[in-house]
Formats: C-alpha cells, structure tokens, sequence
C-alpha cells in the first residue's frame, strides 16, 4: 500500500496571457478539472523521464 505523502511545498508559476489561454483551451478540451495535479504530474513525468535518459549505463562511452 503506497504512503501517502502530504504537499507542503508551494510553488508559484506566472503565465503571460497566450499561455493562460493555450493551458486553459488544452484543459477545456481534454475535460481536465484539476489543473494543479494535471501541472504537477505532466512536470514530474518530465523530470523523472530525464533522470532515466541521464543516468549513466554500462556500456556509454
């Protein structure tokens, strides 16, 4: 059973006003109702999909 974890941490992010409206269009019409999460998780997929492109394999040169 996964822990889980409370948010504590806040962090703020200013859009000029086209990306408002490109994040709010995208929202509307993929029915997304909890932009936070929908910020949060699109982010750390970006993280975490770094870290494993990044990280050092056997065979790199």
């Amino acid at each position: 059973m996964r822990k889980k974890l409370p948010r504590q941490n806040r962090l703020v992010v200013l859009l000029n006003d086209s990306e408002q409206k490109a994040l709010n269009n995208y929202c509307r019409k993929y029915n997304i109702s909890n932009r936070s999460k929908f910020i949060r998780e699109t982010l750390m997929k970006d993280i975490l999909h770094r870290f494993d492109t990044d990280s050092p394999t056997l065979f790199d040169m």
